[in-house]
């Protein structure tokens, strides 16, 4: 049987109905949150995404950083380029020109992020009771997400 050829530019889309994206805390050329809708893109163009939803709220959080359309790149992932090449994209493209101080003091920021309203703090003090009403440590936003990953997929909170 003849092995199939792949290209430097074939990326499987992962399956989002099977496993969560990266963590919002895996970091891609410094920047938190970019692996994990990169996952939702690809996902979302192979019709895998499940429940995740690419450029959502905190989707928009990066793409406002950089000042990059989401549109732009879910045009660069369905041209299938691989994490490196849209970082080196991303980099080129951004409006604002982000130096690695930059990267550094925002992902810093988005990774110790807090609900900053009451109401932003009972949603999530409501979602950690809904997955263990025993859990006093689920402090950001983060921490909440990547809870919510993996009890999704079967892991015991």
């Amino acid at each position: 049987m003849p092995k199939s050829k792949k290209t430097p530019t074939s990326i499987p889309a992962p399956d989002l109905t099977q496993r969560p994206p990266r963590s919002p805390r895996q970091r891609l050329g410094g920047f938190v949150l970019l692996p994990r809708l990169l996952d939702k893109g690809r996902a979302s163009l192979a019709g895998k995404n499940g429940e995740y939803e690419f450029a959502c709220g905190l989707d928009r959080r990066f793409f406002d950083f950089v000042k990059i359309d989401s549109k732009a790149v879910l045009a660069q992932l369905k041209a299938g380029k691989g994490d490196w090449d849209i970082l080196v994209w991303v980099l080129e493209k951004a409006g604002n020109k982000p130096t690695a101080w930059d990267i550094v003091q925002w992902s810093a920021y988005q990774e110790a992020r807090t609900p900053d309203s009451p109401e932003a703090k009972e949603r999530v003090a409501k979602a950690v009771r809904a997955i263990h009403p025993g859990r006093t440590d689920i402090l950001t936003g983060f921490d909440l997400l990547d809870l919510d990953d993996y009890v999704t997929f079967g892991g015991k909170a």
